[in-house]
């Protein structure tokens, strides 16, 4: 193999392996924590008097540009100097990018939790989801760890390798910081619903494609070729313009119903259900949408591999 694409697909690679073998562990500092400091830290000055909108919108654009160029420059940089540095620092950026593993054991906690006790349950799930999770139903706790599992597949896993095939190691740290923008003032309430506006919009645009994707690879390492007209049905009606897809297609794997009333921040939201059937999900449910989860993972990797290949052949 050609140095150059194994420069590429080297950081790729082990990046992606490192989180399957050991996730987020707490002990190991985050950059998710440090770009959520900067954020709360520039949204605390800019949030406040006239023109929200607009400053919140620069406030977005400058953080994700400074992403891409931090990383840009410094990979730059180590390649002048040595090579192998720069697959060394750009396997960590990857590593850090992706979030397979921590969400599939996150949930898996939640089901072992919930089978213990429903308060139990409740606390547990309350870590991965933003909901009021203090009445949830041992059903409802089920649901919204599946349905979690299935968003964060693809804007934890499926969109950072997307935008890496894209625009490689500085795209796929740039979209970490629009999720993180997204995930900390991306609300409709009152007081993000001007300054977040950019914010989640961004998100939008970046997740559109890879959340259609997502559904896409699902249904094809299930065997369920069948569910695009089911996902087509769904995907759609979901609140997010994005996260129903995912969803749909899990849903329409495990013959399920995602969806329905739940209390945000003190308030009701009356979700659109999602599916046909209301059936008790299982603990075999969830280890049916980890294996989902999983080679999904495994197909879209393979899918860069080949694509970055064929291009590297064709056209460098």
């Amino acid at each position: 193999m050609d140095l150059n694409l194994l420069y590429i697909l080297l950081p790729l690679l082990l990046g992606w392996i490192i989180d399957k073998l050991i996730g987020d562990p707490a002990w190991l500092p985050h950059t998710v924590v440090a770009k959520g400091k900067i954020i709360a830290w520039g949204e605390k000055i800019l949030n406040k008097g006239k023109s929200k909108m607009l400053k919140g919108g620069l406030f977005s654009i400058v953080l994700i540009l400074s992403c891409y160029f931090l990383i840009y420059f410094i990979i730059e940089g180590l390649n002048d100097i040595y090579p192998w540095l720069s697959i060394v620092f750009s396997t960590i950026i990857v590593f850090y990018c992706l979030a397979g593993k921590t969400l599939i054991d996150e949930v898996k906690k939640v089901f072992i939790a919930v089978d213990s006790s429903v308060e139990e349950g409740r606390i547990q799930v309350a870590r991965i989801v933003g909901r009021d999770t203090s009445n949830l139903s041992p059903q409802q706790i089920r649901t919204a760890a599946l349905e979690t599992l299935a968003e964060n597949l693809s804007d934890g896993v499926i969109a950072p390798l997307f935008w890496y095939m894209i625009l490689g190691v500085p795209g796929m740290f740039a979209y970490k910081m629009i999720n993180t923008l997204d995930s900390m003032i991306g609300y409709k309430n009152e007081r993000y619903k001007e300054f977040g506006c950019w914010a989640a919009r961004i998100d939008d645009a970046a997740n559109y494609i890879p959340a259609r994707l997502t559904s896409l690879l699902m249904i094809i390492v299930s065997g369920r070729l069948s569910l695009f007209p089911f996902i087509e049905k769904f995907g759609g009606q979901h609140a997010s313009p994005n996260s129903g897809y995912p969803e749909a297609a899990l849903a329409g794997i495990l013959d399920c119903r995602f969806g329905g009333p739940n209390t945000y921040f003190g308030e009701l939201v009356d979700k659109p259900y999602i599916g046909y059937k209301e059936k008790e999900l299982t603990t075999a449910d969830m280890k049916k949408a980890v294996q989902v989860n999983i080679w999904t993972e495994i197909l879209m990797v393979a899918l860069i591999v080949a694509i970055e290949t064929i291009y590297y052949i064709n056209f460098k």
